[in-house]
C-alpha cells in the first residue's frame, strides 16, 4: 500500500483503499459477512476474498495466507503453462 497515495498497488493493479485502518478493517469484516449471505440477490459469494484482501493490509496473519495462496497460484499456473506448452510442441 502506498503510504501517502492510500491506494493499494499489486503489479500494475491500482486499488483504492481507505486511509483509516479501522475503516479498512470495517470494510474488510463487512465484505466478508456480505460474502456469507451470497445466496441473497445483491451480495455475492465474491466478496469473501475481496475482504480477505482488504484485511491483508492491516494483518499479518491474513497477509501471509493471502501470499501463500498467490505463490500455490502462481506455481499451479506456471506448470499448467508448461505443462500446455509441452503438449502443444508434441502435436506439431
Amino acid at each position: 500500500m502506498d503510504k501517502v497515495s492510500g491506494i493499494m498497488v499489486k503489479n500494475t493493479v491500482k486499488k483504492v483503499m481507505p486511509a483509516n485502518r479501522l475503516a479498512r478493517i470495517v470494510v474488510g469484516i463487512f465484505f466478508i459477512i456480505g460474502g456469507l449471505l451470497g445466496f441473497l440477490p445483491v451480495l455475492g459469494f465474491w466478496m469473501v476474498p475481496l475482504g480477505l484482501l482488504i484485511l491483508s493490509v492491516d494483518f499479518p496473519a491474513v497477509r501471509r495466507f493471502r501470499r501463500n495462496q498467490e505463490v500455490r497460484l502462481g506455481r499451479w499456473w506456471q506448470r499448467r503453462k508448461a505443462a500446455n506448452n509441452k503438449n502443444g510442441e508434441a502435436k506439431q
